[in-house]
């Protein structure tokens, strides 16, 4: 444990596209830094539309979405969560950014209330859980029918084909203690993935409120994945029914 943050493995396949910002962000708050100053200190590809500041900054009785949308900056908190909410934001700069307007404009419509309407629960699921993924139609229709076994025995060739990208700063969170069970929230890219600057375009593009208030995710073991964790090299991994469940 160093200065707020747990040690992380960022070998780990779903860390690649964090991991070289991530380790240089990480040393820095191991060394004492303050996790919005070594966030704003990483050298960008693209310019984020938000500064990190920390927690303190949101002022009493203001929204955290709204403070974000009018100030252009993001309260940080130590600790992981925030720690990877800032790595999403630096990578994803277009969809959080798109996140965080149909939120206000939720806000707005409804005001704060203490539960959250389909459209505010579909985003925070969304910001909080989800992954991307750009995939043959076969493994797409496999995994939306919880078919795990196709997905994941007999289609495992096609994932060469397929790609998938973490989102969701707490699904990053958890998975630096991996677990079997650890879910994501799964939204299909239909354009091809080429990068992660491509990705982030065509995702802010894409995303509606009405879109997510009808929840259009698959449910999918992170785990499971081929090439991502060893043990699922042996097909008795899949057998797991407190895990891979069968459709209800």
């Amino acid at each position: 444990m160093t200065a707020g943050l747990p040690d992380i493995d960022w070998t780990k396949a779903w860390l690649a596209p964090y991991a070289a910002q991530g380790q240089v962000a990480a040393a820095r708050v191991r060394a004492g830094m303050p996790t919005s100053l070594a966030l704003n200190a990483l050298p960008l590809p693209q310019r984020t539309p938000v500064q990190f500041v920390p927690q303190s900054d949101l002022p009493a009785g203001v929204a955290y979405e709204s403070y974000i949308f009018q100030s252009g900056r993001c309260p940080t908190r130590e600790g992981l969560h925030d720690f990877f909410n800032g790595l999403v934001w630096l990578n994803f700069p277009h969809t959080k950014r798109r996140l965080n307007q149909l939120h206000v404009a939720q806000i707005a419509q409804t005001g704060i209330q203490p539960v959250r309407g389909p459209a505010r629960d579909g985003l925070t699921v969304f910001d909080e859980n989800a992954a991307f993924l750009q995939a043959p139609d076969a493994l797409w229709e496999a995994l939306a029918a919880k078919d795990w076994r196709r997905l994941f025995v007999d289609l495992r060739p096609l994932w060469a084909q397929a790609h998938l990208v973490l989102f969701g700063h707490a699904l990053l969170e958890k998975l630096v203690s991996p677990r079997k069970p650890i879910t994501a929230h799964v939204y299909r890219a239909h354009a091809a993935i080429h990068s992660i600057a491509s990705l982030d375009t065509w995702m802010a593009a894409d995303l509606s409120a009405d879109k997510l208030a009808a929840k259009p995710f698959a449910h999918l073991p992170v785990l499971g994945v081929p090439g991502w964790w060893p043990a699922n090299e042996t097909p008795g991994f899949y057998d797991d029914l407190s895990v891979f469940r069968r459709p209800k």
